[in-house]
């Protein structure tokens, strides 16, 4: 593994995200002097909070597996999740709602999950089910240590006993068929495969490999942070500034001042200059490069983006799960326009009810709601300032028939925000979800986190990518290439 040359005494992370406060604690636990500049007023970057007139909503991820990852990175200074997280296991994980009027709880329990999978689809795929879940946990095994958890300097890293018996696993093949070996019904093949639109891909273009997602959310379990997501960053915020790191807030940094390939200092548009031995960049790619005046990488391919509507409503449903998702009908044919770069004429939703779980999230009897629709990024020319009131009403009208009774006349306050608003916050191409997993931007083909002498980055531009795990990993991995490992 390739490191950080020279002297590593103090170390500049910018960005306060989930990626960067990993790091931060992690050069902490290991003696180096810390600063963290975070241009906003609080941290978490993706992970951010909304609070309106007594509701507070997560504006970034609300889905949480791996909370070891969290305790990982606080065990670093000695300090210990449960001091600074009440985390509480989602039962079901989802609940999936079907067109044509059924239902399944996805459970991260591997017997129970059977039993609802024989009372949805039958034995046959009940057995099918045990045999994916076995398989998917195989997957993720030999992915972890040696493509995930790992920093990789170059194609040749992979070369592994463990790349064989992915191979051999059928890990470069695609996921749509690889679950299709093992369930026939075509609504359980949705619920275990749906997860790759989130990294970019739909199931037909996704590798095999990526079944270790379903494998997180759906067999190894999700939970959920009392006071939202949100409450994690702060969670390491809060250890990392107890242990002597140094976290400006509202510092937004303008360039990586850099001497012959080496990072000198951080200026800032205050007029800082913040002298560095190395410096850890949790930003956007294109932010990234654009401090420190690199070329962009060329032919990116960045994933599609999302509609969010956040939504504080006087009604609550009985019904609901805290995370639901209600797929479309025209599911092969959406799956296409995802392809294609389309607007999806039939899309499916996540929708997820967080006061289900932590009802301070709103005021007393009232429901928070966060609707997700994946859309288009930017690249696609679509007039979000029309169409974006418009796609609103859709999902009001779409959920008001799903379930959700009565929901358009009991918003109190809502908060949209369409791939034009994205773009506004600075997100390449209109999207939270970063560079696409295709192949070309994976592992060692994904932009590499050590950059010159002495810059890392870290966060989901980089390796290993997109989601809360891998946030939180590419922290670790980005502290790894200045202190060695961090384990």
């Amino acid at each position: 593994m390739r490191t950080v040359t020279g002297p590593t005494d103090h170390v500049v992370v910018v960005g306060a995200g989930l990626g960067g406060l990993s790091a931060a604690l992690r050069l902490a636990g290991a003696g180096r002097r810390v600063t963290v500049l975070e241009r906003a007023a609080q941290p978490g970057g993706r992970a951010g909070l909304l609070e309106l007139d007594g509701y507070r909503f997560d504006t970034g991820p609300t889905v949480l597996t791996m909370p070891s990852l969290i305790g990982d990175a606080l065990a670093c200074v000695d300090e210990e999740l449960d001091d600074w997280l009440e985390l509480r296991p989602l039962d079901p994980a989802y609940r999936a709602f079907f067109p044509d009027g059924s239902r399944l709880d996805v459970i991260a329990d591997v017997d129970r999950m059977a039993d609802q999978v024989r009372a949805l689809c039958g034995a046959k795929d009940a057995d099918g089910y045990r045999r994916f879940a076995s398989y998917a946990e195989r997957m993720f095994a030999l992915e972890r240590n040696d493509f995930i958890d790992r920093n990789l300097d170059s194609p040749l890293s992979l070369l592994t006993v463990s790349l064989a018996r992915l191979v051999a696993l059928g890990g470069f093949r695609r996921l749509a068929p690889v679950v299709a070996s093992y369930v026939s019904d075509p609504r359980l093949r949705r619920v275990l495969s749906f997860q790759s639109l989130y990294a970019g891909v739909t199931p037909e273009q996704a590798l095999a490999l990526y079944a270790s997602i379903p494998y997180l959310d759906s067999v190894a379990g999700v939970c959920f942070p009392v006071g939202g997501m949100h409450a994690v960053p702060r969670a390491l915020a809060g250890a990392a500034v107890k242990h002597g790191v140094e976290v400006r807030y509202d510092a937004t940094v303008t360039t990586v001042e850099m001497r012959a390939g080496r990072a000198v200092a951080v200026h800032t548009s205050d007029g800082d200059r913040i002298a560095a031995d190395a410096v850890v960049v949790n930003a956007d790619l294109p932010a990234a490069w654009e401090l420190l005046g690199k070329t962009p990488r060329p032919r990116m391919k960045w994933s599609p983006s999302c509609v969010l509507l956040l939504a504080g409503a006087d009604a609550r449903w009985g019904q609901v799960a805290h995370h639901n998702l209600h797929f479309g009908r025209a599911w092969r044919a959406t799956m296409r326009e995802v392809r294609r770069g389309e607007l999806m004429t039939d899309p499916s939703l996540l929708v997820s009810v967080p006061t289900a779980t932590d009802p301070a999230l709103a005021p007393a009897g009232r429901s928070s709601v966060a609707i997700v629709a994946l859309v288009p990024n930017v690249d696609t020319p679509v007039d979000w300032n029309v169409v974006g009131p418009r796609f609103r009403d859709e999902l009001i009208a779409r959920l008001e028939t799903s379930g959700y009774t009565g929901l358009g006349g009991a918003i109190e306050v809502e908060h949209l925000t369409t791939p034009a608003g994205w773009a506004a916050q600075g997100f390449a191409a209109g999207t939270p979800f970063s560079a696409a997993h295709v192949f070309r931007q994976t592992g060692p083909f994904r932009p590499r986190n050590l950059i010159g002498d002495n810059v890392v980055l870290a966060g989901c531009g980089t390796h290993p990518g997109i989601g809360v795990p891998m946030v939180l990993l590419s922290g670790r991995l980005a502290a790894e290439r200045i202190v060695g490992s961090t384990r």
